[in-house]
């Protein structure tokens, strides 16, 4: 927000710098972003000093020797000078030592040309009153000499642009940023004179022209004010408003509409004028828009409503969306000449819904949906209705309206001194502490046991607690004043949670594989959602008010976005190929989107530039194994799970080449293999691409069983293969597991120590829709050699149950 400093000084002594007061305005919670300085900066040692004489300088035909009168208190200097535009008895701007002017360019005695000077008249350029630097500024009235120049040339301003936070919508105003400053220097806050508006018995009569107001929408708006002015003279404003508006960003457009923007500007309360003329019946009537209704709002757009948005209308249409904008249909005209001017409260939510709704963001709904005082709105209408009656005339009538009635928004806060200072860990008296809350427009009483109850003012809304409270003591009691001390605390050994431990395992682990981490954005396309995932996915995630156009959706998976940082690699030919990252993705899982922690990781095969030796790649079961080691460090052993091919819907990833976890009762789901080949080509990444992906919901997250030590045979093994036929379909770890749990059982005494797959044959001797699996199993014991006899009878029991058990059968 824009603040005027010029402004300010209407409502509070400030005789401080620019740079003071963004000092303080910085210790009081409001970052200064920047600050512009337009005419004239505050300039110190700067004054009005007469040309008493000039001689010439004894060495140098272009430089002049002055005796220049700078005023009783700082008497006569003398001055080298180089400039020929002036005379005797002119009066110039002198900067005297210790003055710095704009650019930093600091002013000390000095001699030139071997002749001591003690200052420096200046152009108007020097003090930052003009481009002119072609010779003395001579100042016009003859000001009086020892005159500070900014008490002369007072055409300068300082604009300070402010970060006011969304819960101090009071300060969305000049008067409330001149309130903070005049607690911070102790100094009395001036509100403007609103004793000029007539009083009710000498208004004017105003039959005709407006005739009554009803809030339909109550629940939304719980008070609306309606003042009539007849007979008003529409256009430009005087200077000093025109000047007002344009030193904060505002274009002047004429006298009645300016003073509804300066108003609110000045105390924070937006407010809107309607041509008397164009309100159809002369009634208004605050009320949900229709379903589709449509209007033109000020700014030219046609804007189709909801019947969830609020509207100021006649007996015919929306005249106003209520606290966004006005429409072209009631605006006030060069040739308006009686007016209806609103100011209401509006409840906050609805008007940021609205606004965000119709991508309609305002000046009048930033204040309304951060929440406007609702005991300020009769002395704002008072104060707006002074200013158009001295810019543009009129009689303000005896008919307006007032529908509705003020919110509860005061509040009292109990605390006691000893809290404040328990809380604060330093000494601040009771009277330090009475002064901040009452510098800040506070009222205290103080009750049994030294209690406090602080009466809180209506547009201090977010003060309720007694810790807010505590932060304004601090505040205005100075956080640069708090003294310094040590810290003790005690402190306790922890563990970090679950979810971090996984993230760091993972990371390490891959890290240690040679990927390279990567960040991607949380917010993705709805075109890349759609196109990696489904129509379907993009519309449980689309946002309701994305803040651009790319980031219009949650994402659903994290390899689109690595997949864009390999692009950027290999485009920009940086070697590195191997990608994985951490975060938060958003999945449904038992028919509810959920959020879940992911770890995902890709690899280029076939893209890694040129080498002098053929490199092998890395394949589908390097990156199962991967995802399995992953999936450990949440606690769980995939080799307990079933796999099954990724659905042919499912566009991420190429058919026939990539398989899936799939368990929503145990909280997580994990997909491996080769990613989509033409979806690869399609975003011009050369190679194959490996990918894996694990995710988890964080509640289910258990902590790996730690591994304990087993006793390990120092005896040889002993091993017998076995040759099965099973379906075409049946995946070799289905396989694999049952044999193993058949083994187990036959194995009397002795360990089943591994059974792996090491021959897959389809052809002649197998029948079409079967297919030949080989696994070799290893027993061991680990007390003593095995005999052949005692492996031969555990071999001739696993044969029996495949034959008896089992859907396989044992080729010959």
């Amino acid at each position: 927000m824009k603040v005027s400093l010029k402004w300010l000084k209407r409502y509070v002594d400030l005789d401080e710098s620019p740079k003071e007061l963004a000092a303080s305005l910085t210790l009081l919670g409001f970052e200064v972003d920047d600050m512009e300085t337009t005419g004239v900066p505050p300039l110190e040692n700067v004054v009005v000093g007469e040309v008493l004489q000039r001689d010439q300088h004894p060495d140098a035909d272009k430089l002049g020797v002055c005796r220049v009168d700078c005023g009783s208190e700082i008497g006569e200097k003398s001055i080298v000078c180089g400039a020929s535009n002036y005379k005797v008895g002119d009066r110039v701007p002198v900067a005297l030592p210790g003055a710095e002017l704009p650019g930093g360019f600091k002013i000390k005695k000095s001699k030139l040309r071997g002749v001591p000077s003690d200052g420096m008249m200046c152009s108007g350029k020097e003090i930052g009153a003009g481009d002119d630097h072609a010779g003395l500024l001579i100042l016009d009235k003859a000001p009086a000499t020892g005159t500070p120049i900014n008490q002369v040339l007072t055409d300068s301003d300082t604009v300070f642009n402010l970060e006011v936070t969304p819960n101090r919508p009071d300060c969305l105003s000049h008067i409330g940023i001149a309130r903070e400053l005049a607690a911070w220097y102790r100094r009395d806050v001036r509100y403007p004179d609103v004793n000029d508006v007539p009083a009710e018995s000498n208004r004017a009569k105003g039959e005709g022209i407006f005739d009554s107001v009803t809030v339909e929408a109550s629940e939304d708006c719980p008070l609306y004010i309606a003042s009539v002015i007849k007979g008003v003279k529409v256009g430009p404003s005087p200077q000093w408003l025109k000047e007002s508006l344009s030193a904060i960003g505002l274009r002047p457009i004429n006298n009645v509409v300016d003073v509804t923007n300066f108003v609110m500007h000045e105390c924070g309360n937006p407010m809107h004028a309607f041509d008397a003329r164009d309100i159809a019946g002369g009634k208004i009537c605050v009320r949900n828009a229709g379903e589709g209704e449509v209007m033109t709002t000020l700014d030219g757009e046609e804007r189709k409503l909801s019947n969830r948005m609020v509207v100021i209308a006649d007996d015919d249409k929306a005249l106003a969306v209520a606290g966004v904008m006005g429409g072209q249909n009631s605006e006030v005209k060069d040739d308006t000449t009686d007016l209806v001017l609103e100011v209401a409260y509006f409840k906050p939510s609805t008007i940021r819904w609205v606004s965000k709704k119709l991508g309609l963001s305002t000046d009048s709904s930033y204040r309304f949906e951060r929440g406007v005082d609702p005991l300020s709105l009769r002395y704002a209408t008072e104060r707006a209705v002074s200013l158009i009656l001295e810019t543009a005339g009129g009689a303000l009538c005896s008919n307006g309206m007032t529908a509705g009635k003020e919110p509860v928004s005061q509040t009292d806060v109990e605390i006691t001194p000893d809290w404040i200072r328990k809380k604060s860990g330093f000494e601040i008296t009771d009277a330090e502490i009475r002064e901040a809350l009452e510098l800040l427009d506070m009222s205290i009483s103080v009750g049994n046991d030294d209690v406090w109850t602080v009466s809180i003012p209506s547009y201090r809304g977010d003060l309720y607690r007694p810790v807010d409270l505590l932060e304004e003591v601090l505040r205005i009691f100075g956080t640069d004043k708090i003294p310094g001390g040590q810290v003790r605390a005690t402190t306790t050994t922890a563990s970090d949670s679950p979810i971090t431990e996984f993230v760091r395992k993972s990371s390490a682990f891959l890290v240690g594989q040679n990927f390279s981490e990567s960040v991607t954005y949380t917010l993705r396309s709805a075109e890349e959602q759609t196109l990696w995932a489904s129509h379907v996915s993009a519309d449980e995630l689309a946002l309701l008010n994305p803040i651009s156009e790319d980031q219009t959706q949650l994402r659903h998976s994290l390899l689109p976005g690595m997949l864009e940082v390999l692009h950027l690699n290999q485009s920009r030919k940086t070697g590195a190929y191997r990608f994985f990252e951490t975060g938060r993705i958003f999945q449904e899982l038992n028919g509810k989107i959920v959020e879940m922690v992911a770890v995902a990781f890709l690899e280029c095969n076939g893209a890694t530039g040129r080498t002098w030796k053929e490199k092998g790649y890395d394949d589908f079961y390097t990156a199962k194994q991967r995802v399995k080691t992953i999936a450990s460090y949440a606690g769980i052993d995939l080799s307990k799970f079933k796999t099954r091919p990724v659905e042919e819907n499912v566009s991420a990833w190429q058919e026939g080449h990539s398989s899936a976890y799939e368990e929503p009762k145990a909280g997580f789901f994990a997909r491996m293999g080769l990613m989509n080949l033409s979806r690869i080509k399609e975003m011009d990444i050369q190679g194959e691409v490996l990918a894996g992906i694990f995710c988890y919901l964080p509640e289910r997250l258990r902590e790996p069983k730690r591994i304990k030590f087993k006793p390990f045979s120092l005896f040889p093994a002993s091993s017998r293969d076995l040759a099965l036929v099973v379906d075409k379909n049946e995946q070799a770890e289905e396989v694999v597991r049952a044999i193993g749990k058949i083994a187990t059982k036959a194995s009397k005494g002795f360990d089943v120590e591994n059974v792996s797959v090491f021959d897959v044959y389809e052809g002649v001797g197998v029948p079409g829709d079967k297919k030949s699996i080989a696994v070799s199993m290893t027993f061991r014991a680990l007390d003593r050699t095995l005999k052949d006899k005692e492996v031969n009878s555990a071999f001739d029991e696993i044969q029996k149950q495949v034959r008896e058990k089992s859907p396989y059968g044992i080729r010959d």
